[in-house]
């Protein structure tokens, strides 16, 4: 399964803060280059009690957005995230996106590409056996680096998405 491939990764904490954001739709290749460049400008400035954060965001598959903050130079504060919401929420606005679908599901096909679907394709994808115990899920609920490297794909039968179909 392809992992993101966010510049500098290795450079960060294993216990560094993970979201991951799911937009509504498939971005273009031009609205994911721009929300990839608004995301450096972002993290390059992104403080928290003027403190400036150690931070990366990257575009994957077009569909998610991974941002990561390490804290063990500075931590992410209820301000600081705050701040990030809203950014996220005007940059959504801006490329006419919600990046904050929670209802959007993405498995690996046969060629260990993600294919993203909401609750009703995914239920139906269940049903006609193309989604199996053993099919990899993209798992949006990773909180860390470490998590992000070791659980990013994990089977649906040991997923949480078994729970939603």
């Amino acid at each position: 399964m392809f992992l993101p491939q966010i510049a500098h990764l290795s450079s960060f904490s294993p216990d560094s803060r993970v979201w991951v954001y799911v937009s509504d739709r498939r971005l273009t290749d031009e609205e994911a280059a721009t929300a990839q460049e608004a995301l450096l400008v972002f993290t390059r400035d992104w403080t928290a009690h003027n403190q400036a954060l150690k931070a990366i965001a990257e575009i994957y598959d077009n569909q998610c957005l991974i941002l990561m903050v390490d804290e063990t130079q500075a931590g992410a504060s209820g301000c600081s995230i705050d701040k990030s919401v809203h950014f996220l929420e005007q940059l959504g606005a801006h490329i006419g996106a919600d990046l904050f679908e929670r209802m959007r599901f993405a498995w690996a096909d046969n060629s260990g590409q993600p294919h993203f679907a909401n609750r009703i394709e995914l239920s139906a994808a269940r049903n006609n056996g193309e989604v199996t115990d053993e099919t990899p899920m993209l798992n949006t609920l990773v909180q860390t680096r470490r998590e992000l490297l070791e659980k990013w794909w994990v089977p649906f039968g040991e997923s949480w998405h078994r729970r939603v179909v």
